[in-house]
């Protein structure tokens, strides 16, 4: 139980680290100010460039990796599968609900898509293959992260059956689309910003 509880405890104290609001006070600009106020990536390439965009989409993407990447090599027992989906879950809760940032985060798109690359980097590689061009084919992000995510956990359920990695990747898609819920409702009205 206690490796669970600091499994837990380390992804979700990394996942609270908001690289896009660390970005966006640093250039001098309150992040939740502009553009549709989330701190993830898109809305930093918005406020501050694609370039910036990108890296915090990297560093995003890297918090949910690395405490899962940290229990795949440092784990040694049958109970790995099961820890490295609850750090990786953690990470998730951790950018969406930050402890740092007043519990205000984002939505979880691109730290997930970390956590699968770690977990299971086929479905990984499927899932930011299909947000890449899911994105490239209808002009918007959230499109992409929805059925990125979406896609992941598919690959992951056929490839592996019910495992603990490919409950997680239901559950983040679960929570991707949750999440993305007011982008859906702007995508029914045409109102869904591109890009």
């Amino acid at each position: 139980m206690q490796r669970y509880i600091l499994s837990c405890v380390a992804g979700y104290l990394l996942g609270s680290i908001s690289f896009g609001l660390i970005a966006a006070k640093r250039a001098g600009i309150d992040l939740r100010a502009v553009g549709s106020g989330n701190i993830g990536a898109t809305n930093v390439a918005r406020a501050l460039g694609k370039n910036q965009g990108r890296i915090v989409l990297v560093l995003d993407a890297l918090k949910g990796a690395v405490p899962v990447l940290a229990i795949r090599w440092l784990a040694t027992t049958d109970e790995a599968p099961y820890l490295m989906a609850w750090a990786g879950l953690a990470a998730i809760v951790g950018h969406l609900a930050p402890l740092w940032h007043g519990f205000r985060g984002g939505k979880g798109a691109a730290t997930g898509l970390g956590v699968l690359l770690a977990a299971d980097p086929i479905s990984g590689l499927i899932a930011a293959m299909t947000f890449w061009g899911m994105r490239a084919l209808s002009g918007y992000t959230s499109v992409g992260s929805i059925v990125g995510a979406l896609a992941g956990a598919a690959s992951s359920l056929g490839l592996h059956g019910l495992t603990p990695i490919s409950r997680l990747a239901l559950v983040i898609a679960l929570l991707v689309a949750v999440s993305h819920r007011s982008n859906i409702k702007r995508l029914r009205e045409g109102s869904e910003p591109k890009a």
